[in-house]
């Protein structure tokens, strides 16, 4: 039976880069870049290879080994794993850069800032007050090829190799033999006499003050030139001057220069350095305090270094977040780091956030959220938004606060072209319609209209048919002044979606309602949309070659870019009604703007023209297009036949009713004032078509179409007959009668049809009280 030795160099579970070494410190250590073999994460990898008649070297290396295996600090460099055998020793930290190496590519790169630097030196002083006040070790390796820097730019202390106890357990300092590291030692430690007086950390002070030259002043040449501070800062001057001194019994010890450079108006008097203390203690911390500490981090987050913000501000807000119960106060500082992240890594570390926070039920994170969405908005993909985001955002239509509604309602416009058939053309256009019916916020109900109309472009061909003339419709009709000059802005934005038939049937006259609003600003946007449909109307009548290319995107399917006008349209809703929104909701949060009195709001600027750029399509003669047209209207009047033959009315004295009760209908507001009023069982009119929006929640008997216009009954004279320039006489009737949806006062004896029944067909019509009351009186 054969045994076969294993190489423990090939079962290590970490493996050197391909690469050069990153640097060969002076000392025994070779530094490579490696990455651990199962996952692929980086580290860096000292290499130590033994060497025949070198004991004492490796003696040194092997004391490193132990140090740095047994030392944990914050601000020592961090162990993860090593190997030891005959040939080689090989001691695996967290990814590293030598300073040297590190200060040279920032200053390729414009250089470290000086709260960059007084964070870092505030770290290696640290980690020399942990090892001689806490650990009785002097460090004795104090130079630039002893610190390291990770990704986050935090400096390490490392060079552990001639590292000996304070007490002298272990025979004293270590002989180095290496002349670029002897030039670093005190001037004391030249007299061998001993009869210097010095503090244990004294030596090491000095060794820091070499440090500090070097790092604003690049390699020290020799020890004379200590002498010249040169580029170190005014106000760190002071205090580096202590370090150097020729007495080292005044070298301050590592805690009480800390002190001395964080005292007000010093180095390390600063808010970078107050920021990475705070995140040192921030599990010990109070909550106030972490509230605190959260809202003033965003303001200053933007000048501080980007790999500090990827790696340690951002760790800590997820931590906070997830473990630390800090709210809505992290989202800020965390969206803000979240522009440094890549794509991949904003979908591993932020977006399972997101979706988290989504289902919280703190208001204020939930109105952050919508607020902030447009940061994070494409890094969500259509299967989250379907079934994690939306359905948790829709609870923002019905909740009471009105500033969660508005935010709701604007968040649609970002997530729209994400939703799928179902959320965009049923569940969203559901709360559309009660929101634009129901909510009492004026501004609410306009903002609706708004995101509908740039949504509009996203929807179904069928859903676009039957709902964007109606809803458009239905805000010219809001007591609100801005609604209605929404819902002019929403025609004229979603004008390529609209048959010919369309304009002329159903949107022209609702605009030309509009031209005598009480409202300049409605008037105005009612004559520029007029305008434009009648020259789109105008065009093809003169050239009816154009009709397809006018009519192409009616029943096109759903498409971003089909609204033309859409994109940049109404950019005044999003804003501007946004901040009057919010003051309107604070002026009066609960109460509907009155209807007699409508606010006044100023035009919107800058609104670009939506007049039709004709081009030439498919020839087509005149004849064929109008007898498309007529053979188009006749289809329509048939199926709308239909429809209202199918339909179930119910009472007619209950509608009756129930109109003079919903007196906060505005556009049944003139029929409630006539007691007893009904309408014509076989006509439905715009106004009562309306009426179906109080049903809340039903989809049915949300956004219907319009009836379209019924033939004109025998009898009736063409409009150039009547007197259009003053009063008709009053002896004439009214030659609309016939057409009128509401009755007349004569008629209603006769609309009442008393002992009869008309509703399903048959049965005992019972009297109204209004008719009881009529008979009993004498």
């Amino acid at each position: 039976m054969w045994f076969f030795a294993r190489d423990p160099v090939r079962d290590f579970p970490f493996e050197l880069s391909q690469e050069p070494p990153e640097g060969s410190p002076p000392g025994p250590w070779v530094l490579h870049r490696g990455r651990k073999k199962a996952t692929g994460s980086p580290v860096s990898i000292f290499v130590y290879d033994v060497k025949p008649g070198a004991e004492e070297q490796t003696q040194v290396a092997k004391a490193a080994f132990k140090r740095l295996k047994t030392l944990r600090h914050p601000n020592i460099l961090a162990y993860i794993d090593g190997l030891e055998t005959e040939k080689c020793l090989h001691i695996v930290t967290e990814a590293v850069t030598p300073l040297g190496m590190y200060l040279k590519a920032r200053a390729e790169a414009g250089g470290l800032k000086e709260q960059e630097l007084s964070w870092g030196l505030h770290q290696v002083v640290k980690a020399l007050s942990f090892l001689v006040n806490d650990c009785g070790l002097i460090h004795n390796n104090v130079c630039m090829a002893a610190v390291f820097v990770d990704r986050a730019g935090e400096w390490k202390l490392g060079g552990l190799d001639y590292m000996y106890s304070a007490q002298g357990n272990d025979g004293g300092p270590p002989r180095k033999g290496i002349p670029e590291l002897e030039q670093y030692d005190p001037p004391e430690l030249a007299d061998s006499s001993g009869r210097v007086l010095r503090e244990k950390w004294s030596a090491d002070m000095w060794r820091l003050g070499c440090l500090i030259w070097e790092v604003f002043n690049g390699p020290l040449p020799r020890a004379a030139a200590l002498r010249s501070t040169g580029k170190i800062p005014k106000s760190l001057v002071p205090h580096y001057c202590e370090l150097v001194g020729a007495n080292p019994k005044v070298r301050p010890n590592p805690a009480r220069f800390l002190q001395n450079c964080q005292a007000p108006g010093s180095f390390m008097n600063n808010r970078f350095v107050e920021t990475n203390l705070f995140l040192e203690e921030i599990q010990i911390k109070e909550a106030v305090e972490k509230q605190k500490f959260f809202q003033e981090l965003s303001k200053s987050l933007d000048s501080f270094p980007e790999d500090f913000c990827r790696h340690k501000v951002l760790p800590q807000l997820l931590t906070a977040f997830e473990f630390g119960n800090a709210g809505a106060v992290v989202l800020t500082p965390l969206f803000k780091v979240g522009k440094f992240l890549s794509a991949e890594e904003y979908q591993q570390k932020i977006i399972p956030v997101v979706v988290k926070m989504f289902s919280s039920t703190d208001r204020a994170m939930r109105i952050r959220l919508l607020q902030q969405m447009e940061q994070f908005i494409q890094y969500l993909d259509e299967p989250t938004v379907n079934t994690q985001i939306f359905p948790h955002v829709v609870h923002g239509f019905l909740d009471t606060n009105p500033a969660i509604r508005e935010q709701t309602v604007k968040s649609m416009l970002l997530l729209a072209p994400k939703l799928n058939e179902t959320n965009l053309n049923v569940e969203l256009m559901k709360h559309f319609a009660r929101l634009q019916a129901k909510d009492e916020q004026g501004p609410i109900r306009c903002n609706t209209t708004v995101c509908l109309g740039k949504i509009g472009s996203y929807l179904s061909a069928s859903t676009r048919h039957r709902v964007l003339t109606s809803a458009f419709s239905r805000a010219t009709k809001d007591p609100f002044a801005p609604s209605r000059v929404a819902g002019v802005l929403g025609f004229a934005a979603t004008h390529n979606l609209y048959s010919l038939s369309d304009c002329a049937h159903k949107i022209l006259p609702v605009l030309c309602s509009l031209t005598v609003d009480p409202e300049k600003s409605v008037r105005e946007q009612a004559f520029k949309a007029i305008r434009s449909f009648l020259s789109k109307l105008e065009s093809v009548s003169e050239d009816p070659t154009q009709l397809a290319e006018v009519e192409k995107d009616v029943h096109a399917a759903s498409s971003p870019g089909m609204g033309g006008a859409a994109a940049s349209w109404a950019g005044w809703a999003v804003t501007g009604v946004s901040s009057l929104t919010s003051k309107l909701i604070r002026a009066n949060p609960v109460a509907p703007p009155p209807e007699t009195s409508v606010p006044q709001r100023p035009t919107p600027e800058g609104h670009p023209s939506l007049a039709p750029t004709p081009v030439p399509a498919t020839p087509t003669t005149s004849s064929h297009w109008e007898t498309q047209q007529e053979d188009k209207g006749e289809a329509e009047d048939s199926s709308t036949a239909d429809k209202w033959d199918d339909e179930d009315w119910g009472s007619l004295e209950q509608e009756a009713e129930s109109v003079l009760v919903q007196q906060h209908d505005w556009n049944l507001r003139d029929q409630a004032s006539q007691a007893g009023q009904v309408s014509h069982p076989d006509r439905k009119s715009p106004e009562s078509d309306w009426s179906s929006w109080e049903a809340e929640g039903s989809w049915e008997q949300g956004w219907q179409e319009s009836n379209p216009p019924e033939p004109t009954p025998e009898g009736t004279r063409l409009a150039s007959e009547y007197n259009w320039g003053g009063p008709e006489p009053s002896d004439k009737g009214d030659p609309f009668a016939a057409l009128s949806v509401r009755s007349s006062t004569q008629d209603k004896p006769r609309l009442r049809w008393p002992g009869k029944s008309v509703k399903n067909g048959g049965g005992r019509w019972k009297p109204s009280a209004q008719r009881r009351r009529q008979q009993r009186a004498p």
